[in-house]
Order: structure tokens, then sequence, then C-alpha cells
């Protein structure tokens, strides 16, 4: 039997006063203020995670300190970011009786072992995990959900097997049109819908789709999803469903709340509408956006004038990151940064720049280019669930 690092885990919730969620343990006096209206943010530790921004205890929402992201391109899994909607999570999985369920619009419904599994053909490959709310606590009108900042989001390398290698087992009939997928984690209450996701039966049977038992070489951290969880390169984190236990091949659509009512943006170019106009068409949220950051200096910094390096990363949806440009004069001119080494089309992308600041006020701003040709637009674009966030970023920089 595996437990959620029991020890850690009584250790942390006698220290938070009660035997119960939440599972952390909260830092002595640590907080951290985040750059934007009621900001601030204690800094928690979970077991098997470094102190992590907590945005909400039941269920747990734990953000990354954005200069993690300063580290390296792959984010450790102690500082991974976490994010659950439901708040009954398990905290003891046995691995040995552990069983994948595959059913539905099949020709065999099966149950699969962790060592079944790993018998397969293995498959890994550096993708990153966005949350869809991450940036939230930007937008302005400000909304509903999660005040999040920029760290609810990671870059791991993810290895498993094809979700397509899994379905084949299956035997996949005629006439599916979607794959539905649901974890071990649940509602407190009856009334509350099980979290439960789908992608269409092509996407699923692509081959990237993953089912993922480790994380950068090591099995899945607890609050990560152990010991299995489902990988959808280029897609925002609401499909990467955590403790995954069920996928059930589905003839018609699926119709579940998780679908059909949440995570939904408006159906047009810019997943955007005005503030306080009709929402009009929606459809289920899906690919990322391209993105870019500087992550060794923060908005408001103080610099010493002369040559400032300007480092970051980028990202898109997978058609992989071409080029990152840096302004130093709030977009009026625009120079080339050197991107660093590709390690695959769905990853985090460094890039650097050397910046000669005069003393005096900079407003620097950075834009990445996709393959696809998309760029970051110069003003954010708002919709009422606060999702898409990809404005080109401004980070305000004195020098002396």
């Amino acid at each position: 039997m595996v437990e959620i690092g029991r020890r850690d885990f009584l250790k942390g919730s006698i220290a938070a006063g009660a035997l119960a969620l939440p599972f952390g343990r909260p830092m002595a006096g640590e907080v951290a203020t985040l750059p934007f209206a009621n900001g601030e943010r204690p800094l928690v530790a979970y077991p098997g995670k470094r102190p992590l921004l907590q945005t909400t205890a039941r269920p747990p929402q734990l953000e990354t300190p954005f200069q993690v992201f300063d580290e390296g391109v792959i984010t450790p899994n102690d500082a991974f970011f976490v994010r659950y909607h439901l708040a009954d999570i398990p905290t003891s999985i046995d691995p040995d009786l552990f069983r994948l369920e595959i059913s539905g619009h099949v020709d065999r419904p099966i149950f699969l072992s962790l060592k079944e599994l790993k018998s397969l053909p293995v498959i890994d490959l550096v993708a990153v995990n966005q949350c869809s709310g991450n940036s939230r606590g930007f937008i302005l009108p400000r909304v509903a959900g999660g005040q999040l900042g920029n760290g609810a989001m990671g870059n791991a390398r993810w290895t498993g097997v094809s979700l397509k290698s899994v379905l084949d087992k299956a035997g996949v009939k005629q006439g599916a049109v979607q794959v539905a997928f649901t974890g071990l984690d649940g509602p407190v209450l009856p009334e509350t819908p099980r979290y439960a996701k789908a992608l269409a039966i092509d996407h699923a049977e692509e081959g990237e789709v993953m089912l993922a038992w480790a994380m950068n070489g090591e099995e899945l951290p607890w609050l990560n999803g152990y010991p299995l969880r489902l990988v959808v390169p280029g897609f925002y984190g609401t499909y990467w469903i955590k403790h995954l236990s069920s996928i059930t091949v589905l003839d018609t659509p699926f119709d579940g709340f998780w679908m059909q009512k949440a995570y939904r943006i408006p159906d047009n170019e810019c997943a955007c509408v005005e503030p306080g106009a009709a929402l009009g068409k929606t459809v289920p949220i899906h690919r990322l956006p391209v993105r870019s950051f500087i992550t060794n200096l923060t908005d408001g910094a103080t610099v010493r004038a002369g040559t400032v390096a300007l480092r970051g990363i980028a990202f898109d949806g997978g058609s992989g990151i071409t080029a990152v440009d840096i302004s130093l004069d709030d977009g009026t001119t625009w120079s080339a940064a050197r991107l660093g080494q590709n390690i695959g089309q769905y990853s985090f992308r460094s890039r650097s720049y050397e910046a000669d600041l005069k003393s005096g006020s900079h407003v620097v701003r950075v834009r990445a280019k996709a393959g696809d040709g998309t760029t970051q637009p110069m003003e954010p674009r708002w919709n009422p669930a606060g999702y898409m966030r990809n404005v080109i970023e401004t980070t305000r920089l004195e020098a002396l």
C-alpha cells in the first residue's frame, strides 16, 4: 500500500490543528504577494512538495513560485503546481491492486494493471501542463474563480504508454465519436458532478495522448496524479485527469457537466468578448495559445545600468516556438532574442537577450511567435471565465 506521505501528512495535519484536509503545513509567517489586488498567498508545504503558493486548501490549489521557472525549462516535481476540482482526494492506493478500466463502445471491455500497462510500448515526451485559469488574477475587469498568478503551469518529461495502444487492446468499435476519462478523486456531496472530460476519437487515437506513470524520471508525485494520469500534449490541464481510473469509449458526444457547462470559451478567433457583452456560442477550451515570459526579473525590479540579462521561456499548443522578440521601449521597436535548445514542440523553450539599459525607466515587452504563425496580442483579451490569457507581458525596470 502506498500512502500520501502518511508521516508527513500526520505532522502537517497536527501542525495545522486537525487530522483532516488540508494536507499542507503552513510555513510559519511565510507569505508571498502576487502583483494584483488581494494577492497575498501563504506558502504551504504539502507532502512531496516544496513550499508552494496556496490559493485554496480544499480542494488543493497550489501555485509554483514564479522564480522556479528561471531554474531551467524542466519544472522540478516538488515545485510543480497542483490543481484539484473535487475535495475527496484518494489518500491511499495499492499499486498492486490498481486497475484501469476500459469500457463502452469497445470489442473487449478490459481492466489493466500497472504491470500490464508497463508491458506495452513505452513513450515519453516533454510537455507543458497549464491550468485554464493560469494568470486569472491579472484579468480586468476581474472575474470569478481562483485568482492565480502566472505559476499555475509547469513543464515536465512524461513517461508512459500511448492512449492509442490501450484503446487498441480493447478494440474500438466502428461509430465511436469520443473517449471520456475519470479519476479516483471525487465529490464530497452526491449532487456534485463527478469530474470527467472527453476527447474526440481522432484526437484520442493520434498517438501522442498518453497515460503517464512517471514524471521527470520518477514516479508521479501523489498530488500530480499517482499512479497514472492522462497527458494531453498541447491542451489545457483540465483534460489531464489525475489518478486516472476509467476510460469509456462513446458512440455519442459526452454530455457531462465538465464538458457541456464548465471550461468553455467564446467560439471566435480570440476566445474573447467585451466585458458586459452577451457571451454567445461557446466551445470547450482546448489548445494552449502562444505565451512568453521574462523569468529572471519581476515587474518593478531595479537593475544596474549597463548590460542586463533578460532570460525567459516561451511555449504554445504544439506548433513550436520559432522566434521571441524583445522590446525595450514599450513595443515601439523589437529585437530578436536567442532561442535555447528545442527539446520538443510541446515544451517550454528558453530564450536569452542581453539588453543595454541606460539609467532611467524602461518598459520591456516580450513577444513570441509560434510555428503556426500565431503571436501574442499587445492588449489583453477578456472573457467571463478568465481563460486563454496570452497578452504580451510587460516588465517595468528601473536602471540605476
